[in-house]
């Protein structure tokens, strides 16, 4: 079946048919009026690439290093939370995925299999993304079971100091655990593959907060509602030096969108960047990430890894990042429609269609590899910025 799927759109609408529509709308939508959303790809869309002819790329090489991990194409897998809602073994299945494709993975503090579970059962440890919880002695254990898991990356995100209003999850009654509403019941028995799942399968609860709140007790909403209580919108530049300061490893902040906190990030000793909106599913009406780029790689390029997310679907979309300074770009949801439409094996053939689509853009656009794609290599017209 997945043979048919040549597209990244293609895995998105399979997986609209293959999940309930409150699910495929948890994984899908965006913030208020996903006027980010929506921007993300526009900021694609409105550039063009130029290129250049008989440059003898007969061979070409998508070999990229980050932090002193060899990948095999420039594109790692974001994080996202509860993945088990879209497939059975979720992120683990998304971390054999990246493996067998030969890339990375970011596994979310709200991640429904835990860090260690993860790093065990795909064979490599996954970079790990931290919320910086109002709670800093279970944010440094957190980051402990991290490092003991062999996690030596670490992703601080700093654009959810509460959650954004994600409204198609408030019309269809989205709830952790999943509880059908009576207009979403009927919607959930037309998808029984799914719902059987659900039943037989792991309990989806967010995996690193269990056993943390024994007063709360572990159930999946009482989960739900202390990830809510968590989250620390005091949290500071400070707070970033101290969480520098237990972690040993490179440290990335997630969720920069200017020079000015760019440069504090660096600043406050991070080694990196990555250039994100959450996916339009934060702060709506914000930039797409594309267009902000630039400024970010101008600000600290020069001292500070520079990666990127949102709105990449394409293999040119890839080669628009990186021609714009990007080292490397995640992807998040085209590679959860990838878990629901084919667990492990369809994380893996979104990567591997990613990869030829790079690959033929190199040929086309005339580049050997993907270190040769420069900003000389974006067309200068009215509409590239």
């Amino acid at each position: 079946m997945m043979t048919a799927l040549i597209t990244l759109e293609d895995y998105r609408t399979a997986a609209r048919k293959r999940l309930p529509r409150m699910i495929f709308d948890f994984i899908d939508g965006g913030a208020e009026d996903e006027r980010t959303l929506r921007a993300n790809r526009r900021a694609f869309s409105d550039r063009t690439l130029a290129p250049r002819l008989l440059s003898g790329a007969a061979t070409r090489s998508q070999a990229t290093t980050v932090f002193g991990e060899t990948l095999s194409l420039p594109v790692l897998l974001a994080p996202t939370g509860l993945s088990r809602l879209a497939g059975r073994d979720g992120e683990l299945a998304a971390a054999r995925g990246a493996r067998a494709a030969g890339t990375q993975s970011v596994l979310s503090s709200a991640a429904s299999v835990p860090v260690d579970e993860v790093a065990r059962g795909s064979g490599v440890p996954p970079w790990f993304q931290l919320y910086p919880w109002r709670d800093r002695m279970l944010t440094s254990a957190l980051m402990d079971r991290a490092r003991a898991a062999g996690c030596t990356t670490l992703v601080v995100t700093l654009d959810v100091p509460v959650t954004g209003a994600r409204e198609r999850d408030y019309r269809n009654g989205m709830t952790i655990p999943v509880r059908p509403t009576p207009s979403s019941a009927l919607d959930v028995l037309r998808h029984p593959r799914w719902a059987a799942r659900m039943l037989t399968g792991p309990r989806v609860t967010m995996a690193h907060l269990v056993g943390l709140s024994a007063e709360r007790g572990s159930s999946a909403a009482s989960l739900a509602q202390l990830n809510l209580d968590l989250l620390n919108p005091a949290y500071s530049w400070d707070d970033l030096r101290r969480t520098r300061d237990h972690w040993t490893g490179p440290l990335l902040v997630k969720g920069v969108l200017g020079a000015a906190d760019a440069r504090l990030a660096v600043d406050c000793g991070a080694d990196g960047v990555i250039v994100s909106n959450h996916g339009g599913r934060q702060a709506d009406g914000v930039p797409a990430s594309l267009d902000v780029l630039p400024e970010v790689v101008a600000a600290v390029g020069d001292v500070a890894t520079v990666l990127m997310d949102g709105g990449v679907r394409r293999g040119t979309d890839v080669l628009m990042a990186l021609a714009m300074g990007a080292e490397a770009v995640l992807i998040g949801r085209p590679w959860m429609y990838g878990l629901a439409v084919g667990g492990e094996e369809g994380v893996t053939r979104v990567l591997d269609l990613l990869r030829a689509e790079i690959d033929r853009a190199l040929a086309l656009i005339g580049a050997a590899s993907t270190t040769d794609v420069t900003r000389a290599m974006l067309a200068d017209s009215g509409t590239s910025r």
